[in-house]
């Protein structure tokens, strides 16, 4: 079992990229397609503080219930935000990884190569065409 956990969603780019960006530090991570199988909310909490964030960092806007939800109440307590993930999965900010180095948020992608111990074994270009690492291995930006 990989000591790397990504909280993957397949059909979202930046997910997609910094999946590929472990892969290409030669690391097969252990992949939870959230969606299917949300965390807990214990885990789900400890995610977000983990990675430095309140709950309302880590909710997903774009895409998702967050409006019919009212869930732009600022006056709605974590709990009633984490409630609300938990029932629709999708509201959860992706991806989510975790490494022996940390956790993050990892938006955007390469936000990953910050908790990563291994190097990345080549060049890597997001879908998009971005370079992320060049051709002698080092990081673009």
């Amino acid at each position: 079992m990989s000591d790397v956990i990504i909280y993957h969603n397949p059909k979202c780019g930046t997910s997609r990229n910094t999946l590929a960006l472990i892969r290409n530090a030669g690391i097969e991570p252990q992949v939870i397609e959230y969606l299917a199988t949300p965390p807990d909310r214990d885990t789900l909490r400890s995610l977000i503080e983990r990675a430095g964030l309140t709950v309302r960092q880590a909710l997903r806007e774009k895409g998702t219930p967050f409006q019919e939800l009212g869930l732009y109440d600022a006056s709605l307590t974590d709990d009633a935000l984490l409630d609300a993930m938990l029932a629709h999965p999708i509201l959860i900010n992706r991806p989510f990884v975790v490494t022996p180095t940390g956790v993050r948020l990892c938006r955007p992608s390469e936000l990953v190569l910050d908790i990563l111990e291994q190097p990345q074994r080549g060049p890597f270009t997001k879908e998009d065409g971005e370079v992320v690492i060049d051709e002698h291995g080092k990081r673009v930006r």
